[in-house]
């Protein structure tokens, strides 16, 4: 193999080391500038939103240590490098897909509507609700409408067939009864 080299190796390796100088400059330009507006800040620390925050902690962590710590100046490459964990932390935390204790509550919705057959509907028992339910598009196990209608003082059909009053139970029939006047002749 010859020790020369060719023309185009020479035209890409002379490019890489303008462009290598090119960026040395501009990164030589920045460094006064942030040295200039420290300088403005006239010692006191600079006020940093999260964002910003979060903004030069995911630069500063591509960087690295050694490379924060000749070019990093408004605050040091410690406080980037936490600023970054406390952001990987934070991200991996899981805190907001994270719920109580014990099974969710069941829907205020559901509640009422619950309420409002069994009421409506003295004579059914928790499956024949839950099957109402059903048709309605909601699902709910037959202990919960059992407990629904614990919690609020209603008992079972059977019960609430005991308790039924003759104006509870005109009240509910009254559409039967008002159509029934009209089969006689």
């Amino acid at each position: 193999m010859s020790n020369t080299i060719s023309p185009l190796t020479f035209l890409i390796l002379a490019f890489s080391g303008w462009l290598n100088r090119h960026q040395q400059h501009i990164l030589d330009y920045m460094k006064e500038e942030n040295r200039i507006l420290k300088e403005q800040l006239g010692g006191r620390r600079p006020r940093l939103t999260d964002d910003q925050r979060r903004r030069l902690a995911v630069k500063g962590k591509i960087l690295g240590r050694k490379i924060l710590s000749e070019y990093a100046s408004l605050v040091t490459p410690d406080t980037i490098l936490r600023w970054y964990q406390k952001l990987i932390a934070r991200k991996w935390d899981y805190s907001k897909k994270r719920r109580g204790p014990g099974r969710p509550r069941v829907m205020d919705e559901i509640r009422d509507l619950i309420l409002l057959i069994a009421g409506d509907n003295p004579r059914w028992g928790y499956t024949r609700i839950l099957g109402a339910l059903k048709n309605l598009g909601h699902e709910v196990g037959r202990t919960t409408v059992a407990n629904i209608l614990k919690e609020h003082g209603l008992d079972g059909a059977h019960r609430r067939r005991e308790k039924t009053t003759w104006r509870t139970f005109l009240k509910s029939h009254r559409d039967c009864l008002a159509a029934l006047d009209f089969f006689t002749v």
